[in-house]
């Protein structure tokens, strides 16, 4: 399995998406946020479709912080039923593999 993953998360808005992001980053959780907004989303909710303009964010980060990411971001996230998954790395640059292992801590 890898060490390094990509986690997604979808947020209500950019503000609340910059502050999951810039969060995670200042507490070392995550090496990168990106930002990606205006993601149009179709889903069902409470047995009713919805549609609904996001923001998604891909945070870069190791494996073995997930469950500290996951708790974090359930504290500060808006939605009763956030997004957080996780993808691995298969490959990568080794020195931005590294970077991220220099900017997370565990």
């Amino acid at each position: 399995m890898s060490e390094y993953i990509v986690v997604l998360i979808t947020a209500s808005s950019l503000e609340e998406a910059k502050n999951i992001g810039t969060t995670l980053v200042e507490e070392r959780l995550v090496a990168c946020a990106n930002l990606i907004p205006q993601v149009q989303s179709i889903f069902h909710w409470q047995n009713k479709l919805s549609q609904e303009e996001e923001v998604l964010i891909l945070l870069k980060t190791q494996r073995s912080l997930f469950e500290r990411i996951k708790q974090r971001v359930q504290e500060l996230h808006s939605y009763q039923v956030p997004e957080i998954i996780a993808l691995p790395v298969q490959h990568g640059s080794e020195s931005y593999l590294n970077w991220i292992l220099t900017e997370t801590t565990l």
